[in-house]
């Protein structure tokens, strides 16, 4: 008996020491991060990591408070742990890279509340050499059925002092603004991706992936260089309510020893969410360029309303149409085309309808004009955010489509932030939950058209293409319109920034090839030509607008031939060289040739650097069809014309000198001979 009552005691002390708590420690496949998860002495949950030994987050919490329940933040204990790990690769239809590689190393832990209702989380953490994931998952439970989030409580303390590359979060002009260079300690509110240089040089990211039924996540700096997640609200009341189970979009944190490496690591992305459910995409999407009746409008030589000055007119249309086609783009983009745009519509909304044409637009007839001469029309939805009214007209305005074979559409929500107009009369955030629910309602409606999708004013890309990738590109900052608005345009640096901000979550519709280098009224565009080429290959897009006029490209057939030739698809991408905001060089291959293609940009500082042909095949010859600065080439005079068009077949043993002049950039084919 006495044998017995030691057994048990010792048994008892045992899962006392357990429940008290051991922390989970994860390694990365090579060793190289670290993951732990512990609780501190009141039950709270915190998660850190470190890099070869060297703190990158310090201890940060995680939690959330409820709106009708205590909240779930402290009192917790580590009761679970399991992990496992994968390596695999998968295809993708469309995209950077062919192929993506998922090697990742992944936690489980089961956190039990020490009190009588004995909830329940579940945190999964999978963890790359180059980054980490986590989420939580809250389980089916008898204590809670439906979570109503008021607040998340996920920080990230940043470790180590250092710089931040970061616009504002929760502001009116939802994603569209420059990027602000700070001190870490200096951020506010801000959006994610939001990019991060310490002192040493390691380069983070914080980003999400996989945000679904879910609220998006701004960062608020709380002290120093402690952020906390802060979600989009809600026009109606808690920022996310759910019935369980559930989870939280996947909290992410990309790790690299230099710019180059963060471009690289947001593949991490995309395998933190599921895989594709439409297996049959590549029948029916084709990575392509487009033109359209969209720039003639920011330049106010045509409007969107009816009138004198209607750009979308069945003759102007059928203009685009035969440019198209002698040129080899496969759409033309129409904005305008239906009723709606007349009057005060920015921020309404309630006037568009999107089943039919105005009378000076042929829709049926210049889509099978089109049709005949090899192009299609790709369709435009302006919801000026009001959700109510396009959510009412979806289905038919996408059969529509679909019956006249327009297999793209371009939305757009213009509305200030918070001005989302929702089917129960409330006002809301473009990334609330209410409008994670709406942007993926338009997507799997239309994929069950067969028509690819590609929001402007949406909200953020989380990775989600990979699952339905008919959601192809989207914009989400801001782009080329700006430079023909006026002051101020967009300077040099931004697209350098959005290379390692941005374009760390996903495609971007900037929409390049402005070789006037002009906006409304003639002011100039701060920019050469060589580098308005180059955008095509530094800002990824499986769509790629030739932006500027015809008649702009008719002037310049030299530097246009690079915009015919350079395609939208890629089997892989290398970038060779940068720094955020400062310069970028970035090689890519098609995925229908064995050519290669090379663009770079530098910011209001010329750049020159060595480039090495190591990427191209051993063995082959190539003819490498430059686009360079010119001598004059200066975006701040009139030399930002000023081209350099030369050839020279090379190797992978050449070199190749690259100077960029200020606020311009360099582009190269390589054609295989």
């Amino acid at each position: 008996m006495r044998n017995l009552i030691w057994l048990l005691a010792g048994l008892f002390l045992l899962g006392a020491a357990r429940a008290e708590a051991t922390p989970e420690t994860l390694l990365s496949p090579s060793g190289h991060l670290s993951f732990t998860i512990d609780t501190d002495g009141d039950g709270r949950p915190l998660w850190s990591l470190a890099r070869e030994g060297g703190a990158v987050v310090n201890p940060s919490r995680l939690g959330f408070i409820l709106g009708d329940a205590p909240k779930l933040e402290r009192n917790f204990e580590i009761v679970e742990a399991v992990r496992s790990s994968a390596d695999s690769r998968w295809e993708q239809p469309w995209g950077e890279r062919r192929f993506v590689t998922d090697r990742h190393n992944e936690l489980l832990v089961m956190l039990r509340e020490k009190t009588p209702l004995k909830r329940l989380l579940r945190l999964r953490v999978r963890l790359f050499d180059d980054g980490l994931g986590f989420r939580i998952e809250f389980p089916e439970q008898p204590n809670l059925k439906t979570a109503r989030i008021v607040e998340e409580l996920t920080e990230f303390d940043l470790a180590q002092p250092g710089t931040a590359w970061w616009i504002p979060g929760g502001q009116w002009n939802r994603y569209e603004y420059l990027y602000n260079r700070t001190p870490i300690a200096e951020v506010g509110q801000a959006h994610t991706p939001i990019t991060f240089r310490d002192n040493a040089g390691l380069h983070l990211a914080i980003h999400e992936a996989a945000l679904l039924d879910y609220a998006g996540m701004w960062l608020q700096r709380v002290e120093g260089q402690r952020f906390r997640s802060q979600l989009s609200p809600s026009g109606t009341g808690p920022a996310v309510v759910r019935d369980l189970p559930f989870a939280t979009p996947w909290r992410v944190m990309l790790v690299a020893p230099d710019a180059a490496k963060l471009y690289a690591a947001s593949d991490l992305i995309l395998n933190l969410n599921e895989p594709s459910k439409l297996p049959d995409i590549g029948r029916w999407f084709t990575p392509h360029k487009y033109v359209g009746v969209w720039w003639e409008m920011h330049l106010d030589k045509s409007s969107w309303a009816t009138g004198p000055k209607l750009g979308a007119t069945t003759e102007n249309t059928r203009r685009y149409i035969d440019f198209a086609a002698a040129n080899g783009f496969r759409s033309v983009l129409v904005e305008g085309w239906n009723p709606g745009w007349d009057g005060d519509w920015f921020g309404t909304g309630d006037a568009f309808i999107f089943t039919r044409p105005t009378p000076w637009f042929d829709l049926e007839g210049l889509s099978a004009y089109a049709r005949r001469k090899g192009v299609r029309i790709m369709g435009h939805h302006e919801t000026a955010g009001n959700i109510k009214v396009y959510e009412a007209q979806l289905a038919p305005a996408l059969d529509l489509y679909a019956r006249l074979g327009v297999d793209s559409v371009k939305t757009g929500y213009v509305a200030d932030a918070g001005g989302i107009q929702a089917a129960d009369g409330s006002f809301q955030w473009h990334d609330g939950q209410v409008m994670s629910r709406h942007h993926l309602k338009v997507v799997e409606e239309a994929a069950t058209r067969r028509i690819a999708v590609n929001p402007h004013e949406p909200i953020k890309d989380t990775g989600l293409r990979r699952t339905w990738p008919n959601w192809v590109s989207r914009e989400g900052a801001r782009g080329m319109e700006y430079n023909a608005w006026g002051d101020p345009k967009n300077p040099p640096d931004h697209e350098i920034n959005l290379i390692f901000t941005r374009m760390l979550s996903g495609p971007m519709d900037y929409t390049p090839g402005i070789l006037s280098l002009k906006g409304k009224g003639g002011t100039p565009i701060p920019s050469t030509m060589a580098r308005q080429l180059a955008l095509y290959v530094l800002i990824y897009s499986p769509i790629q607008m030739a932006a500027d006029l015809p008649e702009n490209y008719a002037r310049h057939p030299g530097p246009f031939r690079f915009i015919r030739d350079v395609p939208a698809d890629w089997d892989e991408t290398r970038m060779l060289a940068g720094e955020v905001g400062e310069y970028a060089l970035i090689a890519r291959k098609d995925r229908n040739s064995q050519d290669w293609y090379v663009g770079g940009g530098t910011d209001e500082q010329p750049h020159e650097l060595e480039l090495p042909l190591g990427f191209l095949k051993d063995g082959r010859r190539y003819e490498a069809q430059i686009y360079a600065d010119g001598p004059a080439a200066d975006f701040r005079t009139e030399g930002r014309s000023d081209i350099a068009i030369s050839k020279r077949v090379v190797t992978s043993a050449d070199r190749i000198a690259v100077r960029m002049g200020a606020g311009g950039g360099v582009a190269i084919r390589f054609r295989a001979l």
